[in-house]
């Protein structure tokens, strides 16, 4: 059977990590039967980031080539009524997640005024950690977010640009169920993802007190959540 590891589960989510959680959500909504093992330690992974599957002996890596995967090996029909430009719009959502995962992930490791309750929160649900592996984790992810430049930002511009982001995504959510129409797509389960980590997060970041005031935003994550529940 196919085994999806990713990173642990907190705040009432399969995932603390947009991409895993993506993978995740994706998996429930196309019905393929998987296992799931939340891992901290993810130098076992391909290029060493998580998530990853292994899928009959096969190990694939990277959250958009495990989902290409999936839909070509199972002949999943979760994308198929997409036009062209349904499609490129999908990618340039996914992209723009990309950048909405570095301002969400600073939130929690890098600003002195969320990570001690972050922290916490994941030693109370996950005794196994230790302070130890969350400092160097912390230490990891600030010299990451340097090379990557969100780390150079202040608190204020770095969540003006997930706040931008966000409102994109309300943006594009007005007046429909979903992205796309009716029924989910792939792209839907990105985005719940990343607003699953976000809304369902109970400390009050900028990004948490913005998605939290867009109705769209709020609807779209619940629809998701319960759907995969």
């Amino acid at each position: 059977m196919l085994t999806l590891y990713s990173y642990p589960k907190l705040f009432g989510v399969a995932d603390n990590n947009g991409y895993g959680l993506k993978v995740y959500a994706f998996l429930k909504l196309t019905g393929v039967p998987f296992i799931h093992q939340n891992v901290f330690d993810a130098s076992a992974a391909p290029r060493g980031q998580l998530p990853y599957i292994v899928d009959d002996g096969e190990v694939v890596g990277d959250s958009g080539t495990i989902l290409v995967h999936l839909i070509r090996k199972y002949g999943l029909t979760i994308d198929t009524a997409l036009t062209a430009a349904q499609r490129d719009t999908s990618h340039m959502i996914t992209r723009m997640l990309d950048d909405l995962y570095w301002v969400m992930s600073y939130s929690r490791w890098q600003d002195e005024q969320y990570w001690p309750a972050f922290r916490d929160a994941l030693l109370r649900e996950h005794p196994r950690l230790t302070e130890q592996d969350l400092g160097k984790a912390q230490e990891f992810n600030s010299r990451r977010y340097y090379y990557q430049g969100i780390g150079r930002y202040v608190p204020a511009d770095a969540y003006a640009r997930g706040v931008a982001d966000l409102e994109v995504l309300a943006n594009l959510l007005a007046g429909g169920q979903y992205v796309h129409g009716p029924q989910p797509t792939s792209v839907d389960a990105a985005i719940y993802g990343f607003t699953a980590n976000i809304l369902f997060y109970p400390i009050e970041t900028s990004l948490k007190r913005f998605a939290a005031s867009q109705p769209e935003l709020v609807r779209h994550c619940h629809a998701i959540h319960a759907a995969i529940a």
